[in-house]
Protein backbone atom coordinates (compact mmCIF):
# COMPACT_ATOMS: atom_id res chain seq x y z
CA UNK A 1 0.00 0.00 0.00
CA UNK A 2 1.01 3.84 -0.63
CA UNK A 3 1.04 5.80 2.92
CA UNK A 4 1.08 9.70 2.60
CA UNK A 5 2.40 11.93 5.44
CA UNK A 6 0.77 15.00 4.22
CA UNK A 7 2.19 18.55 6.35
CA UNK A 8 -0.64 19.91 8.58
CA UNK A 9 -2.38 23.00 7.60
CA UNK A 10 -4.55 23.94 10.84
CA UNK A 11 -3.50 27.12 12.63
CA UNK A 12 -0.08 26.50 14.28
CA UNK A 13 -0.64 22.34 14.02
CA UNK A 14 3.07 22.06 13.80
CA UNK A 15 2.71 17.72 15.02
CA UNK A 16 3.03 15.46 11.90
CA UNK A 17 1.61 12.16 11.30
CA UNK A 18 4.42 9.84 11.72
CA UNK A 19 8.00 9.78 12.37
CA UNK A 20 11.07 8.11 10.27
CA UNK A 21 11.20 5.47 12.24
CA UNK A 22 7.67 4.44 11.48
CA UNK A 23 8.70 5.30 7.32
CA UNK A 24 11.43 2.75 7.94
CA UNK A 25 8.99 0.06 9.66
CA UNK A 26 6.58 0.38 6.76
CA UNK A 27 9.13 -0.06 3.94
CA UNK A 28 10.29 -3.04 5.99
CA UNK A 29 6.79 -4.60 5.79
CA UNK A 30 6.60 -3.94 1.57
CA UNK A 31 4.90 -0.56 1.75
CA UNK A 32 5.97 3.17 0.35
CA UNK A 33 5.50 5.74 2.03
CA UNK A 34 5.23 9.83 0.73
CA UNK A 35 6.05 12.43 2.76
CA UNK A 36 5.30 16.08 1.85
CA UNK A 37 8.14 18.23 2.06
CA UNK A 38 8.53 20.37 5.06
CA UNK A 39 5.91 18.22 6.74
CA UNK A 40 8.47 17.53 9.68
CA UNK A 41 9.85 20.34 10.57
CA UNK A 42 7.40 22.31 13.01
CA UNK A 43 8.44 18.97 14.92
CA UNK A 44 12.07 19.23 14.56
CA UNK A 45 11.87 16.48 11.74
CA UNK A 46 13.95 17.33 8.13
CA UNK A 47 13.27 16.06 4.90
CA UNK A 48 16.50 14.33 4.90
CA UNK A 49 15.61 12.10 7.74
CA UNK A 50 12.81 10.54 5.99
CA UNK A 51 14.64 10.22 2.86
CA UNK A 52 17.38 8.37 4.84
CA UNK A 53 14.47 6.34 6.24
CA UNK A 54 13.40 5.60 2.99
CA UNK A 55 10.78 7.67 2.29
CA UNK A 56 9.33 9.79 -0.75
CA UNK A 57 9.49 13.31 -0.49
CA UNK A 58 6.60 14.90 -2.81
CA UNK A 59 3.90 17.57 -3.10
CA UNK A 60 0.63 17.82 -1.15
CA UNK A 61 -1.02 17.45 -4.36
CA UNK A 62 1.36 13.98 -5.07
CA UNK A 63 1.30 12.79 -1.21
CA UNK A 64 -2.85 13.09 -0.95
CA UNK A 65 -3.69 11.60 -4.96
CA UNK A 66 -1.19 9.21 -4.82
CA UNK A 67 -2.16 7.45 -1.28
CA UNK A 68 -4.72 5.09 -0.40
CA UNK A 69 -3.76 5.42 3.08
CA UNK A 70 -3.08 9.25 4.57
CA UNK A 71 -2.36 9.31 7.90
CA UNK A 72 -2.69 12.93 9.76
CA UNK A 73 -2.89 14.50 13.17
CA UNK A 74 -5.65 16.61 13.00
CA UNK A 75 -9.17 16.74 10.64
CA UNK A 76 -8.95 18.29 7.73
CA UNK A 77 -9.30 21.50 6.91
CA UNK A 78 -11.65 23.24 3.79
CA UNK A 79 -8.33 23.69 2.07
CA UNK A 80 -7.86 19.93 2.05
CA UNK A 81 -11.48 18.52 1.57
CA UNK A 82 -10.73 18.53 -2.60
CA UNK A 83 -8.27 15.82 -1.94
CA UNK A 84 -11.33 13.43 -1.02
CA UNK A 85 -12.18 10.43 -2.93
CA UNK A 86 -13.92 7.32 -2.87
CA UNK A 87 -11.94 4.83 -1.12
CA UNK A 88 -9.70 6.67 0.75
CA UNK A 89 -8.53 5.59 4.36
CA UNK A 90 -7.76 8.73 6.37
CA UNK A 91 -6.21 8.16 9.81
CA UNK A 92 -6.37 11.01 11.95
CA UNK A 93 -7.96 13.31 15.28
CA UNK A 94 -11.76 13.72 13.33
CA UNK A 95 -13.42 14.99 16.25
CA UNK A 96 -16.61 15.00 13.77
CA UNK A 97 -19.23 15.81 16.33
CA UNK A 98 -19.08 19.12 16.40
CA UNK A 99 -17.94 19.75 12.60
CA UNK A 100 -20.79 18.82 10.42
CA UNK A 101 -19.68 20.45 7.34
CA UNK A 102 -16.64 18.19 7.13
CA UNK A 103 -18.82 15.47 7.96
CA UNK A 104 -20.66 15.86 4.80
CA UNK A 105 -17.52 16.04 3.14
CA UNK A 106 -16.54 12.53 3.81
CA UNK A 107 -19.89 11.25 3.46
CA UNK A 108 -20.16 12.62 -0.06
CA UNK A 109 -16.75 11.70 -1.24
CA UNK A 110 -17.18 8.27 0.68
CA UNK A 111 -13.71 8.64 2.55
CA UNK A 112 -13.54 5.98 4.65
CA UNK A 113 -12.75 8.13 8.00
CA UNK A 114 -10.74 6.20 10.92
CA UNK A 115 -10.78 8.42 13.86
CA UNK A 116 -8.06 8.44 16.08
CA UNK A 117 -10.09 9.46 19.36
CA UNK A 118 -12.83 6.80 19.04
CA UNK A 119 -10.89 3.41 19.25
CA UNK A 120 -11.31 1.63 21.85
CA UNK A 121 -9.80 -1.37 23.35
CA UNK A 122 -11.59 -4.19 25.27
CA UNK A 123 -10.80 -3.04 28.45
CA UNK A 124 -12.32 -0.20 27.31
CA UNK A 125 -9.04 2.00 27.00
CA UNK A 126 -8.83 5.12 24.57
CA UNK A 127 -5.24 3.95 23.75
CA UNK A 128 -4.66 7.00 20.67
CA UNK A 129 -6.39 9.43 23.07
CA UNK A 130 -4.60 9.03 25.88
CA UNK A 131 -1.27 10.26 25.33
CA UNK A 132 -2.48 13.62 23.96
CA UNK A 133 -4.85 13.67 26.72
CA UNK A 134 -1.53 13.59 28.53
CA UNK A 135 0.20 15.98 27.11
CA UNK A 136 -3.07 19.03 26.77
CA UNK A 137 -4.08 18.04 30.69
CA UNK A 138 -0.69 19.26 31.56
CA UNK A 139 -0.52 21.82 29.18
CA UNK A 140 -3.80 22.87 30.65
CA UNK A 141 -2.56 23.87 33.83
CA UNK A 142 1.03 25.42 32.93
CA UNK A 143 -1.15 27.70 30.27
CA UNK A 144 -3.10 28.94 32.75
CA UNK A 145 -0.44 29.99 35.10
CA UNK A 146 0.79 32.13 32.19
CA UNK A 147 -2.60 33.39 31.93
CA UNK A 148 -3.52 34.17 35.55
CA UNK A 149 -0.27 36.78 35.54
CA UNK A 150 -1.46 40.21 35.14
CA UNK A 151 0.26 41.12 32.06
CA UNK A 152 -1.40 38.33 30.56
CA UNK A 153 -4.88 39.54 31.59
CA UNK A 154 -5.47 37.53 34.40
CA UNK A 155 -6.02 38.50 38.20
CA UNK A 156 -2.05 38.51 38.91
CA UNK A 157 -2.20 34.65 40.75
CA UNK A 158 0.58 32.90 41.60
CA UNK A 159 -0.59 29.07 41.90
CA UNK A 160 2.16 28.23 44.34
CA UNK A 161 1.34 31.09 46.31
CA UNK A 162 3.87 31.97 49.16
CA UNK A 163 4.66 31.81 52.67
CA UNK A 164 1.88 34.33 54.24
CA UNK A 165 -0.05 34.48 51.25
CA UNK A 166 -2.68 31.11 49.90
CA UNK A 167 -1.93 29.66 46.82
CA UNK A 168 -4.61 29.66 43.91
CA UNK A 169 -7.60 27.45 43.70
CA UNK A 170 -7.70 25.08 40.55
CA UNK A 171 -11.00 23.12 39.41
CA UNK A 172 -10.20 20.29 37.22
CA UNK A 173 -13.46 19.56 35.83
CA UNK A 174 -13.56 15.38 34.95
CA UNK A 175 -10.98 12.87 36.79
CA UNK A 176 -9.77 10.88 33.54
CA UNK A 177 -7.03 11.05 31.86
CA UNK A 178 -6.71 14.77 31.08
CA UNK A 179 -8.03 16.19 34.46
CA UNK A 180 -5.63 13.81 36.19
CA UNK A 181 -2.67 14.96 34.35
CA UNK A 182 -4.48 18.53 35.07
CA UNK A 183 -4.27 17.85 38.92
CA UNK A 184 -0.51 16.69 38.82
CA UNK A 185 1.05 19.76 37.62
CA UNK A 186 -1.59 21.67 39.80
CA UNK A 187 -0.33 20.09 42.99
CA UNK A 188 3.23 20.09 42.15
CA UNK A 189 2.99 23.76 41.41
CA UNK A 190 1.47 23.95 45.09
CA UNK A 191 -2.25 25.00 44.31
CA UNK A 192 -5.33 24.29 46.15
CA UNK A 193 -6.88 21.41 43.68
CA UNK A 194 -10.08 20.65 43.16
CA UNK A 195 -11.55 17.58 41.41
CA UNK A 196 -14.84 17.03 40.22
CA UNK A 197 -16.37 14.04 39.32
CA UNK A 198 -19.26 12.28 38.46
CA UNK A 199 -17.89 8.73 39.37
CA UNK A 200 -17.73 7.69 42.76
CA UNK A 201 -15.48 5.02 41.83
CA UNK A 202 -13.23 7.25 39.78
CA UNK A 203 -13.38 9.94 42.75
CA UNK A 204 -11.78 6.94 45.28
CA UNK A 205 -9.24 5.76 43.07
CA UNK A 206 -8.28 9.78 42.55
CA UNK A 207 -7.74 10.15 46.01
CA UNK A 208 -5.65 7.25 46.69
CA UNK A 209 -3.59 8.30 44.02
CA UNK A 210 -3.05 11.66 44.96
CA UNK A 211 -2.63 10.61 48.80
CA UNK A 212 -5.77 13.42 49.89
CA UNK A 213 -3.56 16.15 48.29
CA UNK A 214 -6.90 17.13 46.41
CA UNK A 215 -10.29 17.49 47.31
CA UNK A 216 -12.71 15.42 45.61
CA UNK A 217 -16.38 16.29 44.79
CA UNK A 218 -19.15 14.40 43.05
CA UNK A 219 -20.25 16.37 40.21
CA UNK A 220 -23.68 18.40 40.34
CA UNK A 221 -24.88 21.63 39.04
CA UNK A 222 -24.63 23.31 42.79
CA UNK A 223 -21.47 21.39 43.33
CA UNK A 224 -19.85 22.97 40.09
CA UNK A 225 -21.39 26.58 40.40
CA UNK A 226 -20.21 26.86 43.86
CA UNK A 227 -16.74 25.98 43.63
CA UNK A 228 -16.66 28.15 40.46
CA UNK A 229 -17.00 31.17 42.64
CA UNK A 230 -13.97 30.78 44.06
CA UNK A 231 -11.68 29.02 41.47
CA UNK A 232 -8.92 31.01 40.03
CA UNK A 233 -8.27 28.56 37.36
CA UNK A 234 -10.78 25.98 36.17
CA UNK A 235 -10.03 23.29 33.82
CA UNK A 236 -12.73 21.52 31.79
CA UNK A 237 -11.33 17.82 31.05
CA UNK A 238 -14.71 16.19 30.45
CA UNK A 239 -15.19 13.29 27.52
CA UNK A 240 -17.58 10.91 26.04
CA UNK A 241 -16.04 9.76 23.38
CA UNK A 242 -16.76 10.84 19.66
CA UNK A 243 -19.88 12.60 21.07
CA UNK A 244 -20.55 15.97 21.89
CA UNK A 245 -19.28 17.05 25.55
CA UNK A 246 -21.86 17.97 28.17
CA UNK A 247 -22.06 21.30 28.91
CA UNK A 248 -21.38 21.65 32.16
CA UNK A 249 -20.51 25.43 32.91
CA UNK A 250 -23.79 27.69 32.36
CA UNK A 251 -23.10 30.93 31.66
CA UNK A 252 -24.48 32.17 34.59
CA UNK A 253 -22.04 30.46 36.42
CA UNK A 254 -19.02 32.18 34.43
CA UNK A 255 -20.82 35.62 35.67
CA UNK A 256 -20.33 34.74 39.18
CA UNK A 257 -16.68 34.14 38.95
CA UNK A 258 -13.88 36.04 39.91
CA UNK A 259 -12.77 38.62 37.44
CA UNK A 260 -9.63 37.66 35.69
CA UNK A 261 -9.85 34.21 36.92
CA UNK A 262 -8.66 31.65 33.31
CA UNK A 263 -10.93 29.13 31.97
CA UNK A 264 -9.02 26.53 30.01
CA UNK A 265 -11.31 24.40 27.84
CA UNK A 266 -9.84 20.70 26.55
CA UNK A 267 -12.80 19.49 26.06
CA UNK A 268 -13.18 22.22 23.29
CA UNK A 269 -12.14 19.46 20.16
CA UNK A 270 -15.96 17.93 21.02
CA UNK A 271 -17.56 21.37 21.31
CA UNK A 272 -16.59 22.34 24.65
CA UNK A 273 -17.81 21.88 27.72
CA UNK A 274 -18.16 25.32 28.87
CA UNK A 275 -21.72 27.19 27.13
CA UNK A 276 -19.10 30.38 26.58
CA UNK A 277 -16.77 28.03 25.31
CA UNK A 278 -15.64 28.87 20.94
CA UNK A 279 -12.39 27.55 19.26
CA UNK A 280 -9.78 29.43 19.09
CA UNK A 281 -6.48 28.97 17.72
CA UNK A 282 -2.51 29.44 18.89
CA UNK A 283 -2.80 32.91 16.90
CA UNK A 284 -5.41 34.16 18.63
CA UNK A 285 -5.71 31.72 22.05
CA UNK A 286 -8.22 33.63 24.29
CA UNK A 287 -10.93 36.17 24.73
CA UNK A 288 -12.74 37.48 27.43
CA UNK A 289 -16.84 36.35 28.93
CA UNK A 290 -17.82 38.16 31.53
CA UNK A 291 -14.33 39.91 32.92
CA UNK A 292 -13.06 35.78 32.72
CA UNK A 293 -10.48 35.07 30.76
CA UNK A 294 -10.94 31.65 27.88
CA UNK A 295 -8.49 29.56 26.52
CA UNK A 296 -10.07 27.21 24.01
CA UNK A 297 -7.59 26.34 21.54
CA UNK A 298 -8.41 23.25 19.88
CA UNK A 299 -5.22 21.79 18.90
CA UNK A 300 -3.02 22.12 22.07
CA UNK A 301 -0.28 19.80 22.27
CA UNK A 302 0.56 21.22 18.74
CA UNK A 303 2.36 24.19 20.65
CA UNK A 304 5.14 21.18 21.95
CA UNK A 305 5.13 19.15 18.59
CA UNK A 306 8.40 17.24 19.30
CA UNK A 307 7.23 16.14 22.20
CA UNK A 308 3.49 14.97 21.13
CA UNK A 309 4.31 14.02 17.67
CA UNK A 310 6.81 11.04 19.32
CA UNK A 311 4.12 10.60 21.85
CA UNK A 312 1.39 10.67 19.65
CA UNK A 313 2.73 8.05 17.22
CA UNK A 314 4.56 5.67 19.36
CA UNK A 315 0.67 4.96 19.86
CA UNK A 316 -0.72 5.11 16.61
CA UNK A 317 1.69 3.21 15.03
CA UNK A 318 1.05 -0.43 15.54
CA UNK A 319 -2.47 0.37 14.43
CA UNK A 320 -1.10 2.44 11.28
CA UNK A 321 0.66 -0.82 10.05
CA UNK A 322 -2.51 -3.32 10.99
CA UNK A 323 -4.31 -0.87 8.14
CA UNK A 324 -1.41 -0.79 5.90
CA UNK A 325 -0.75 -4.87 5.69
CA UNK A 326 -4.54 -5.72 5.84
CA UNK A 327 -6.88 -2.58 4.33
CA UNK A 328 -9.53 -1.65 6.41
CA UNK A 329 -11.96 -4.47 5.74
CA UNK A 330 -9.35 -6.78 6.98
CA UNK A 331 -8.00 -4.97 9.66
CA UNK A 332 -11.15 -4.38 11.42
CA UNK A 333 -11.97 -8.52 10.87
CA UNK A 334 -8.65 -8.60 12.83
CA UNK A 335 -8.74 -6.08 15.33
CA UNK A 336 -12.53 -5.09 16.58
CA UNK A 337 -11.27 -1.85 18.18
CA UNK A 338 -9.84 -0.80 14.67
CA UNK A 339 -13.85 -0.60 14.24
CA UNK A 340 -14.74 1.44 16.63
CA UNK A 341 -12.76 4.17 15.23
CA UNK A 342 -14.31 4.01 11.91
CA UNK A 343 -16.58 7.27 11.98
CA UNK A 344 -17.73 7.11 7.68
CA UNK A 345 -17.43 4.46 5.59
CA UNK A 346 -18.06 4.59 1.64
CA UNK A 347 -20.48 7.43 1.99
CA UNK A 348 -22.53 6.02 5.85
CA UNK A 349 -21.72 7.67 9.02
CA UNK A 350 -21.05 4.54 11.18
CA UNK A 351 -20.22 6.35 14.76
CA UNK A 352 -22.99 6.47 16.99
CA UNK A 353 -21.96 8.99 18.98
CA UNK A 354 -21.37 11.38 15.55
CA UNK A 355 -24.83 10.63 13.95
CA UNK A 356 -26.96 11.41 17.41
CA UNK A 357 -24.62 14.29 17.88
CA UNK A 358 -25.81 16.07 14.45
CA UNK A 359 -28.69 13.75 14.12
CA UNK A 360 -28.11 12.31 11.51
CA UNK A 361 -29.28 8.25 10.63
CA UNK A 362 -26.65 5.80 12.07
CA UNK A 363 -25.08 2.76 10.06
CA UNK A 364 -23.76 -0.12 11.90
CA UNK A 365 -19.85 -0.73 9.99
CA UNK A 366 -20.94 -4.54 9.68
CA UNK A 367 -24.60 -3.84 8.06
CA UNK A 368 -22.53 -1.60 5.22
CA UNK A 369 -19.13 -3.39 4.51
Amino acid sequence: MIIGVPKEIKDHETRVGLVPSGVMALREAGHEVLVQSHAGEGSSITDREYVDAGAIVQTADEVWSKSGLVVKVKEPQKAEYGYFRPGLILFTYLHLAPLPELTDKLVASRVNGVAYETIREKDGSLPLLIPMSEVAGRMAVQVGAQYLERPSGGRGILLGGVPGVAPGNVVVLGGGIVGTNAAKIAVGMGAHVTIIDRSLNRLRELDDIFNQQVVTLASNAWTISENLKTADLVVGAVLIPGASAPRLVKREMIANMKPGSVVVDVAIDQGGCFETSHATTHTEPIYFVDGVLHYCVSNMPAAVPYTSTFALTNATFPYLLELANYGLEGACERHAALCEGVNTYNGFVTYRGVAESQGRQWHALAAVQ
